[in-house]
């Protein structure tokens, strides 16, 4: 993960951010169930913004919908979900990283727009509560900064010897 030291209003932030072989290294997921392509903006595990390029050659446009391609609304909020984890992965100070990142729940999921291949995808995603190995966040996917969904979720790590 790479830092980025900003000047906010109450001071200096590092903020972090992941590229697709870092997320990788932190989540189990692969193509073409790997829906985060970067995450910017990582302040630990209370807020960051991943990044899905979305392109038509991806296998769910093939049938959904035919001629006028459509990205599904489950898949953004995966997509909220896995920049959570990697989030929460990414800021676990424990030797050894967590073997799995398990989804846990959906709530207050609405979809707003239709998300089309060319668009970029930002899923902001700000942590709403912690406890143990489990987080709750808010997430709202954008693009071009217009709401597209929202939704909040939760997820849970587990270790080897959990």
């Amino acid at each position: 993960m790479t830092e980025v030291e900003t000047t906010a209003p109450e001071g200096p932030k590092t903020l972090g951010a992941a590229d697709i072989q870092t997320i990788m290294a932190y989540l189990p997921h692969r193509y073409p169930f790997l829906l985060v392509d970067r995450i910017v903006e990582i302040d630990g595990d209370r807020s960051g913004i991943g990044v899905k390029n979305v392109t038509f050659n991806e296998p769910h446009f093939q049938g959904h919908f035919p001629g006028q391609p459509v990205m599904p609304g489950v898949l953004l909020i995966e997509g909220m979900a896995q920049t959570a984890g990697a989030m929460c992965v990414a800021a676990r100070t424990a030797p050894s990283a967590p073997r799995i990142v398990y989804f846990m729940t959906i709530d207050k999921a609405k979809f707003r727009k239709p998300v089309v291949p060319g668009d970029v995808v930002k899923f902001h995603m700000t942590q709403i509560k912690k406890r143990a190995n489990m987080w709750w966040f808010r997430g709202e996917a954008k693009v071009d900064g217009v709401l597209v969904c929202e939704a909040e979720v939760s997820a849970m790590l587990v270790h080897n010897n959990d």
